[in-house]
C-alpha cells in the first residue's frame, strides 16, 4: 500500500522549551517525542514512503494571521510563528533533511491552505501515518481531515505529544474511532 509519513509541528515555537507558545514541549521531552519522529523519518525513507514535515505559521508581518482566533489570535502578539524566526525552525534534535518535503500550513490542519492533498494524490498514497504536536489540535486536525478524504489513517501515538498525558489520551481514545493507533515499534509492520 502506497504510504505517507506525516510529521506536525516539531517547531521551537510550539515543542521546544525555548519556543514562545511551546505548551506541550514538556511532556514532548519526557516521551522522547523527537526520536521517534526520528525513527519515522528513517522508515519512511527505507520503506520508500513520502515524507512530509508541517508546521504552522504565517507570513512574515503576519498578513495572513487570523487575529479573531482563539488560538492563534495572540500569535502576533508573542511573535510566535512567524515566517524566518527562530521559533518557525524545526526541533534542533529533528533529522528534518530526511523528509522529502516540508509544508507550511496557515491553520491547525495540514490540509488547510496546503499542497499536501496534491502531493498525496500524485503519489497515488493510500495511507497516511501521522506523528506530532500536539495530539488534541494537529494531529486531530490532519487524522480527521485525512479520514474525509478517503485514506487509511494511522496515529503512531508514542511520537505525539499534548500539553498533558490526559489530554493526549483523551485524544488517542477519540481518534482510534478513525484510526489505527500504533507504537513507533510497531510501524514497521505497515
Amino acid at each position: 500500500m502506497n504510504s505517507a509519513f506525516i510529521g506536525l509541528d516539531y517547531i521551537v515555537d510550539i515543542m521546544h522549551p525555548s519556543g514562545k507558545i511551546a505548551a506541550s514541549a514538556a511532556q514532548a521531552a519526557e516521551r522522547g517525542v523527537i526520536a521517534k519522529a526520528n525513527d519515522l523519518l528513517v522508515l519512511a525513507q527505507e520503506k520508500g514512503w513520502l515524507s512530509v514535515l508541517v508546521k504552522v505559521g504565517f507570513a512574515a508581518g503576519y498578513p495572513d494571521w487570523p487575529a479573531h482566533s482563539a488560538m492563534f489570535g495572540r500569535a502576533r502578539e508573542f511573535g510566535a510563528l512567524e515566517a524566518g524566526s527562530p521559533g518557525m525552525a524545526f526541533h534542533p534534535d529533528l533529522r528534518a533533511e530526511r523528509a522529502d518535503m516540508v509544508i507550511v500550513k496557515p491553520r491547525v490542519s495540514a490540509f488547510y491552505g496546503t499542497s499536501l492533498e496534491a502531493a498525496l494524490r500524485a503519489r497515488r498514497i493510500e495511507r497516511v501515518v501521522i506523528a506530532g504536536v500536539s495530539s488534541s489540535w494537529a494531529v486531530q486536525a490532519a487524522a480527521r481531515d485525512a479520514h474525509d478524504r478517503d485514506y487509511q489513517v494511522v496515529v503512531v501515538e508514542d511520537a505525539c505529544a499534548a500539553a498533558s498525558d490526559e489530554e493526549h489520551q483523551a485524544s488517542m481514545a477519540l481518534l482510534s474511532r478513525i484510526a489505527k493507533i500504533i507504537r513507533v515499534d510497531e510501524a514497521a509492520a505497515l
